[in-house]
């Protein structure tokens, strides 16, 4: 039986630090519609898609950041987002800044969610991989201070059963490792959904700016034909208040060939109709796990977190 579906990534450009999460919602919106208009029963959104990527700045107190973030599944801000989705019968994976009472304690993640085509929320993830620092480095001209903003996320990389088939989620950094991909794959996954916000420029090291994008490629499409599943990533791209970021937003097939890419750093839509039987062979092929994995030498990888060093052979 053929298990094919159009599904959307919707890229978003630049949201200016003064931009409300109003106007924001309203440009994801038209781009729903756009979507919709082209037979898409889905579509994913950007990392932080509601705000400018506030990281980038140093605020001291939460009184100065937590206008950034929402409370609630659906947040006032992103009602009318919802209740559009829902009319139109289109689910979305959407990245937000979350705040939540939790433990006695006020907790805040990158988070994103699963919204299916009736409107209920069929999954949630908290950014496991925070790049960046706590504390300003000082030496740039932006800074990267998601680990001073956001909890390192708790709820794994989880699967969920949605209307059009097992998705995974992860976000931005998270594409870089691919243990991200295999831990949700190993529970079926059919499909990876990610958002991202990418800056042009390593603030760490002089690398060059054609890497950015390259590596961001090479993430996704080895995550897909490696694990057998479709990959669909969404950029919020070009520069926010003149810091730059990369877009690239990019539908890409089990097969590890993009077949879809966005075209510029504006809010753009690209779709696919994508056979969810693809994969189908390679799952039984060269990556079957359960006849080609040799987990018993793959211990160092939950053992340890960095590089053991070893005494030198004699």
């Amino acid at each position: 039986m053929s298990r094919k579906h159009v599904i959307a990534v919707g890229q978003l450009g630049p949201i200016m630090l003064a931009e409300s999460k109003a106007e924001a919602v309203d440009r994801m919106i038209a781009m729903l519609r756009e979507a919709h208009a082209q037979g898409a029963v889905w579509i994913v959104f950007p990392e932080l898609a509601l705000t400018t990527f506030f990281p980038r700045y140093i605020y001291e107190t939460p009184e100065e950041y937590d206008r950034f973030f929402e409370e609630g599944l659906p947040s006032p801000a992103m009602r009318p987002l919802f209740a559009e989705a829902a009319r139109l019968g289109v689910g979305f994976y959407l990245g937000y800044a979350e705040k939540v009472a939790e433990g006695g304690r006020m907790r805040r993640f990158n988070t994103s969610i699963l919204v299916d085509r009736d409107g209920t929320v069929a999954g949630k993830y908290r950014k496991v991989h925070l790049p960046g620092t706590s504390e300003p480095v000082l030496k740039a001209d932006f800074e990267h201070l998601e680990k001073r903003y956001f909890e390192v996320g708790d709820l794994g990389f989880n699967t969920f059963d949605t209307s059009i088939g097992r998705i995974g989620m992860c976000i931005c950094n998270d594409r870089r490792w691919p243990e991200t991909f295999r831990v949700m794959a190993l529970q079926g996954a059919e499909m990876f959904m990610l958002g991202y916000n990418t800056p042009t420029r390593n603030i760490h090291h002089p690398e060059p700016a054609h890497l950015r994008e390259f590596h961001h490629r090479l993430s996704i499409e080895a995550a897909a034909y490696q694990n057998g599943a479709w990959v669909f990533a969404s950029a919020k791209c070009g520069a926010e208040d003149g810091f730059a970021m990369i877009g690239g937003s990019a539908i890409v097939a089990p097969t590890g060939e993009s077949v879809a890419r966005t075209a510029g750093e504006a809010d753009e839509v690209i779709c696919h109709n994508c056979d969810l039987g693809l994969g189908d062979y390679i799952r039984r092929t060269v990556f079957d796990f359960g006849r080609h994995r040799r987990i018993e030498h793959y211990g160092l990888i939950t053992a340890t977190t960095g590089v053991i060093e070893r005494e030198a052979a004699k």
